[in-house]
């Protein structure tokens, strides 16, 4: 059977990318031709720019199992692929992956001579008897939904429409860590996680959030990230050892700004009043 095939990134597979997909399986069913999405492990710019440190939605482990919902996903190392120009690219589709129809999103492009109008791929495409297809952008009320806004929204703490962009809760993960146990002196022991390289933190601040990990499945809890980026979690009603396991924290809104205390007594009140408030949601 061929293939229809698009290829990107897909940072954070999103609802302008589950958009794309839904195209693609469309198509590909209307056409007798299996989905095939070609991504690639490494963000691009990071792999031509080694002082570039991406701030992703997704580590690569999570944007596969998501991207495998929607079909076939092909990772490539895009080292090996970043000097092939546009032509030379679809020529290895079509000639290594059988794909015969490619779907590009509506601003996509790729191929080291970095071509930039639809037509020049669909000139390409005639000449490999390869069809391109060019959809749309998908945009859901006033939002142009993508990557680079669901990015600022987090950086705003804004979890409500970046969660909606997304079409899911955003999601950090990282192993429990030791901290400096000042939440434990205080009667809220915190869990600190050290997130996985290059996932963007949210801004600084408090929130409520729902936490996955051994005897945890999405409890509510309270989160807590510091302007230096340290990140914390205090769990309600859990005493057990965390230190050394993976934790998955999803984000459900933005509490407070964070903010300095005189006294510990101080910052135990306002932890116990952030608590009251995950707890019972206005």
């Amino acid at each position: 059977m061929g293939r229809i095939a698009t290829i990107g990134f897909f940072d954070g597979v999103h609802k302008g990318h589950r958009y794309l997909f839904k195209q693609l399986d469309k198509i590909g069913a209307e056409r007798g031709l299996q989905p095939l999405i070609i991504t690639f492990a490494e963000h691009p710019r990071a792999a031509l720019q080694s002082d570039y440190v991406p701030q992703l939605l997704t580590t690569a482990e999570e944007r596969r199992a998501l991207l495998s919902a929607y079909g076939e996903v092909l990772m490539l190392d895009f080292r090996q692929v970043q000097p092939l120009t546009a032509a030379e690219f679809m020529q290895r589709c079509r000639d290594e992956y059988e794909v015969s129809v490619l779907l590009m999103g509506y601003d996509h492009c790729f191929g080291s001579d970095r071509l930039r109008h639809p037509q020049e791929y669909r000139r390409i495409g005639e000449a490999l008897q390869m069809e391109v297809i060019t959809v749309n952008e998908y945009v859901e009320g006033e939002w142009h939904v993508s990557s680079t806004e669901i990015r600022a929204a987090l950086e705003c703490g804004n979890i409500i429409v970046a969660n909606e962009l997304l079409g899911r809760p955003y999601k950090l993960s990282g192993t429990v860590v030791h901290g400096k146990g000042i939440g434990h002196t205080i009667g809220f022991p915190t869990a600190n996680i050290a997130r996985e390289p290059f996932t963007i933190i949210p801004k600084a601040g408090v929130y409520a959030v729902r936490v996955h990990a051994y005897a945890l499945d999405w409890t509510p809890a309270m989160l807590n990230i510091d302007t230096d980026g340290t990140i914390e979690v205090h769990i309600p009603s859990f005493h057990g050892d965390l230190y050394g396991q993976r934790m998955d924290v999803q984000f459900v809104r933005h509490v407070r700004e964070e903010k300095q205390f005189d006294s510990l007594d101080a910052l135990r009140e306002q932890i116990k009043a952030d608590v009251d408030s995950i707890r019972h949601p206005a």
